[in-house]
């Protein structure tokens, strides 16, 4: 056993020294970059974050903080970050910022933000997205959708898209009226068009929509306006790969002009800023 020699402290007064440590090392706010696992508002405006960074490689976890950004800070900086993004904070999404560093003697470190750069949330987003279009691309998958043959007059239509969507049911009307008086049969395949779960529900309907291929001329994607946070599923590999692969034309109505591209309009048969375009 160690001996008992020098002050014996008590627990509170060891924590006390530590804080002390650190906030004499860490007086000014520093920047640093990590990506949101989580993220919560709360009633009073506050907003508590779980920052972390991960190795590139294998995805493991390197390290782990708690941060808060407190009310008088962050109704400033998330309207900043929005305004400038057009993305929402949220989880996933890699962001730079300057944060104090705080102790706690019953919480531990935790990070307090002060500032935000959202031009670098704006270029990660961007090298993610040309890594994503890079790889498509040496796979040899990037045109294949795009090459498939679109009907001179489609006419039987699966559609994906919320039930309760306006672009949806605005599709549905520019094909009533379409005025050379054509009729079309389209069946909707439910979905969720945006959150965590819209990814692999869309893939699940183009699943569905594969066993019954030879029924249909196209397949439309439909997907109004929102926030360039909303649109994230659009940007992942996993959708595009399964877009890529489909044996009839996939034509997109997803977002608008002011929310600017993203991969699946861009590999897609034929892609459009909005429904009533298609």
């Amino acid at each position: 056993m160690t001996g008992k020699t020098g002050e014996i402290s008590k627990l509170s007064e060891l924590q006390d020294e530590i804080r002390n440590v650190l906030q004499g090392n860490f007086k000014k706010p520093r920047w640093i970059v990590a990506e949101i696992s989580d993220i919560k508002e709360n009633y009073s405006g506050h907003c508590y974050l779980e920052l972390v960074e991960k190795d590139e490689d294998s995805d493991s976890l390197l390290a782990k903080a708690r941060a808060t950004i407190w009310s008088s800070a962050y109704r400033m900086l998330k309207p900043y970050f929005e305004t400038t993004t057009g993305y929402e904070l949220h989880a996933g999404i890699k962001i730079m910022v300057a944060a104090s560093v705080e102790y706690h003697p019953v919480y531990g470190i935790s990070l307090n933000i002060k500032d935000i750069d959202p031009s670098y949330t704006l270029g990660d987003v961007e090298r993610k997205r040309q890594e994503i279009i890079s790889r498509l691309e040496k796979e040899g998958v990037l045109n294949m959708n795009r090459e498939t043959i679109l009907p001179e007059v489609p006419q039987r239509i699966a559609v994906i898209s919320s039930k309760t969507a306006a672009g949806y049911e605005d599709f549905l009307e520019q094909l009533l009226n379409n005025p050379y008086g054509y009729k079309f049969y389209t069946k909707l395949y439910p979905a969720a068009m945006q959150g965590e779960n819209a990814e692999s529900s869309i893939m699940g309907c183009l699943e569905k929509i594969f066993e019954q291929e030879s029924f249909f001329d196209l397949v439309v994607i439909i997907r109004g306006g929102g926030s360039k946070s909303d649109l994230a599923c659009f940007d992942s590999y996993d959708l595009a790969f399964h877009i890529s692969q489909f044996p009839i034309p996939v034509l997109t109505g997803i977002g608008h002009e002011q929310v600017g591209y993203c991969i699946v309009l861009f590999m897609t048969n034929t892609c459009k800023d909005g429904n009533w375009k298609l």
